[in-house]
């Protein structure tokens, strides 16, 4: 398994009236959480696209919200990868106060695909190169 936790302080614009963070922001916090596990793997998206042509778009999104996260407040965006990837990537995803309390969770799927074709393909071997030192105990 590979874990990664972020910091990210919840921003006036991106709070409700009542200085809860807005419910449709969420998936842009996992979303953070997907760009930085890959980068501290030595990764990012833009060199996945541009250098190996490879696309990961989202097929599936779902959260459950626990308490809400207020204006002001830090929080860390905790991902998981539980498998090593396949024709998927499912990234979990758990969010928290700065007491520790669980805000949010929930999980996304990625597949791969093949920027040319426009084909989905099984995960790219410098991907998988990355993390299975995290999968082999």
């Amino acid at each position: 398994m590979y874990t990664h936790e972020y910091p990210k302080r919840v921003r006036y614009g991106e709070t409700d009236q009542m200085g809860y963070l807005y419910y449709g922001n969420y998936a842009q916090y996992y979303e953070i959480g997907r760009v930085e596990m890959l980068r501290s793997l030595g990764l990012t998206y833009k060199e996945m696209e541009e250098e190996h042509g490879i696309l990961m778009p989202v097929v599936h999104l779902e959260m459950r919200f626990v308490r809400p996260a207020k204006y002001d407040e830090q929080l860390t965006i905790r991902t998981q990868l539980r498998k090593l990837p396949d024709q998927y990537i499912v990234f979990h995803v758990e969010l928290f106060n700065e007491r520790g309390k669980l805000v949010n969770g929930g999980r996304v799927r990625l597949c791969f695909v093949e920027e040319t074709s426009q084909k989905t393909i099984h995960a790219p071997e410098f991907l998988l190169e990355k993390l299975r030192p995290y999968f082999n105990a």
